[in-house]
């Protein structure tokens, strides 16, 4: 069982929804996808127990031997090569390449292209507060100055079981990396706040859950329960209203800290004892 929360910005408060998930259910793992800012670690607080170095594959042109005949520039989905005949100089550029390895296969001059390691990031794994005998939490983590996180994400999905349960803190927005998150769940929560800018959000959220075709349904963050923005979205859209997360001030004292956010209060404990009660009534597997 995977559950995806996500929301169309980022302080929505989809990492909020993801770390009480992951407070109130058992044996589910806490998975950070929004490698570019993963900071669901700051509430699981994991003691890391093993870190693996993301490579992703570029290409390494040997210039001495290339022919330059444009071949891998011709070929190549992404636009990462540019070939100078004239001047005899291949143009590379990193920031496009997504590593599909089309231009050393159809190189026709031997070990003119050879794929050589970059690494872009990390993966982490350990063991969050519930001090669970197996790992319990995986983050992924971008370098600096990397433009994509679609590998991590991918890397990640793979090494998920199937027969295992998980909460995916998905990237914010509707671009690459949030897609390559929830394509392969079984259900996706929907964060989003009633303001007129969080409801726009949720419309492009939405869009891509239902091109997905996956099962959803809606937590409100930030919910003053003063305004029908909501309640039109909900009948205009035909969405599960799986409940709230009401302002509280404990619970912002306990989110500013970094402490436990399903304890900070019993508003939140009773808010997401009603989240998980019409999550059951979606699927039985949780």
């Amino acid at each position: 069982m995977k559950i995806a929360v996500a929301s169309g910005k980022g302080g929505t408060g989809k990492t909020t929804v993801s770390v009480l998930l992951y407070e109130y259910l058992d044996n589910y793992t806490y998975v950070d996808m929004d490698v570019e800012e993963p900071n669901g670690g700051i509430f699981v607080k994991p003691n890391i127990e093993r870190r693996e170095d993301f490579n992703k594959k570029v290409p390494d042109i040997n210039e001495n031997i290339c022919t330059f005949c444009g071949k891998c520039a011709d070929n190549c989905p992404y636009n990462a090569l540019s070939i100078m005949e004239k001047a005899e100089k291949t143009l590379f550029f990193e920031d496009l390449c997504m590593s599909c390895g089309v231009c050393s296969y159809v190189c026709p001059v031997e070990d003119a292209i050879v794929e050589k390691n970059k690494k872009i990031g990390v993966i982490n794994y350990g063991k969050g507060f519930k001090k669970s005998k197996e790992i319990d939490f995986i983050e992924g983590i971008l370098d600096v100055g990397e433009p994509s996180g679609v590998p991590i994400i991918n890397k990640i999905n793979k090494k998920l079981d199937n027969d295992k349960k998980y909460i995916l803190d998905a990237p914010p927005g509707t671009t690459c990396p949030t897609v390559a998150t929830i394509e392969k769940v079984d259900y996706v929560v929907l964060v989003t706040e009633p303001t007129p800018f969080g409801i726009n959000d949720l419309k492009l959220t939405l869009e891509v859950v239902e091109e997905l075709k996956k099962p959803h349904g809606l937590v409100v963050n930030k919910d003053d329960r003063d305004n029908d923005l909501i309640e039109k979205f909900l009948q205009k859209h035909n969405i599960d209203m799986l409940g709230s997360i009401p302002y509280d001030e404990d619970f912002a004292r306990s989110y500013s800290k970094g402490e436990s956010l399903l304890n900070s209060s019993e508003r939140i404990k009773n808010s997401v004892v009603e989240i998980i009660k019409n999550l059951r009534k979606t699927n039985k597997e949780l």
